[in-house]
């Protein structure tokens, strides 16, 4: 889907093929997905890519396997990483998902959504310790939850990359503290002595995220998630935060924040709008909640959307992940 190496177009059309090149900025349609592409930062460590997938239906793709290692950090929209036989993981704004060096896997797109990511692509001699540790630890996790400092750095390089010519070198910097942070949130797999349980409660969450994802503004309530999982309530809020690291009330708080970003930083919607569309009840309820998570109001957000915001928010992140 995303992340395609050098050689790859659409795996949903060329499966593994290699003959036309990543730096190829174009749309590929079939029956099943229209993807369009296009470089804008590439360095002898580092790729940065920005990919735009419109699915024509929620179906799930065909096998795919990447060269290279990538790490995925969706601007907007959701889409589903199957990677074994029942398993997959729900991915949006608020997350960083890795992708393995000649893995397979397959995509899909919850509620035909389609999303818009940015895909840092990388060899494993960037982090060795992170694919070859020390110890036999266990490996790397297929998802991560990312911090707010993180996601705000995300949207800025972003546009700073679409926006206008920037210095490489800053660029490179600001990708690599990105790939570190994402990499961090992964953690590691731990492994469980009781499997089947683990992955039936992982089955269970990933359909709870699902739904989440799809309609992150809904007014949701704990009753309607734990039928989603077909878990009782009270089980449901143990797993979820045992599983996820936090409440499943801050996890939605955390999506409707995360899918705002994208609408914050074009100058051209209307701030109400976006808290409306985003599930707040007013202006000031959103600016309140988003000021508290990101450290700062969207207006200011917007202001920051610079050099100097973006270079400042690189400081923030790299501070808080050493």
């Amino acid at each position: 889907m995303f992340f395609f190496d050098v050689d790859d177009i659409c795996a949903f059309v060329l499966h593994y093929s290699n003959n036309l090149p990543f730096a190829l900025a174009s749309g590929c349609q079939n029956r099943a997905v229209e993807i369009s592409r296009k470089t804008l930062f590439a360095s002898e460590t580092l790729q940065i890519g920005l990919v735009e997938t419109r699915p024509r239906s929620d179906a799930c793709g065909d096998v795919e396997r990447q060269e290279r290692n990538a790490v995925v950090l969706p601007l907007s929209g959701v889409f589903s990483k199957h990677d074994a036989p029942g398993r997959h993981i729900i991915t949006t704004p608020s997350h960083a998902v890795f992708v393995a060096a000649n893995a397979p896997y397959r995509i899909s797109f919850p509620g035909g959504i389609g999303d818009r990511a940015l895909a840092l692509r990388f060899g494993e001699d960037l982090a060795p310790d992170q694919f070859h540790p020390h110890g036999g630890a266990a490996p790397l996790a297929s998802n991560g939850l990312l911090p707010a400092s993180a996601m705000v750095l995300r949207n800025l390089l972003g546009a700073r990359l679409q926006w206008a010519r920037a210095d490489d070198f800053e660029i490179e910097t600001i990708g690599l503290d990105l790939l570190d942070v994402s990499l961090q949130s992964m953690g590691k797999e731990a492994l469980s002595p009781r499997q089947s349980a683990q992955a039936r409660r992982a089955r269970a969450l990933e359909r709870v995220k699902e739904a989440i994802a799809v309609a992150p503004s809904d007014k949701w309530s704990i009753a309607k998630l734990a039928r989603i999982a077909s878990l009782s309530p009270f089980h449901l809020c143990h797993v979820f935060r045992l599983m996820v690291g936090t409440s499943i009330y801050d996890y939605v708080l955390h999506e409707r924040l995360a899918h705002s970003l994208d609408a914050v930083l074009d100058c051209g919607s209307d701030l109400t709008a976006i808290a409306l569309d985003a599930g707040f009840s007013s202006h000031s309820h959103f600016t309140a909640r988003f000021r508290g998570f990101f450290g700062c109001t969207p207006a200011a957000l917007r202001r920051a959307a610079t050099a100097a915001g973006v270079a400042e928010l690189r400081k923030i992140v790299t501070a808080q992940t050493h």
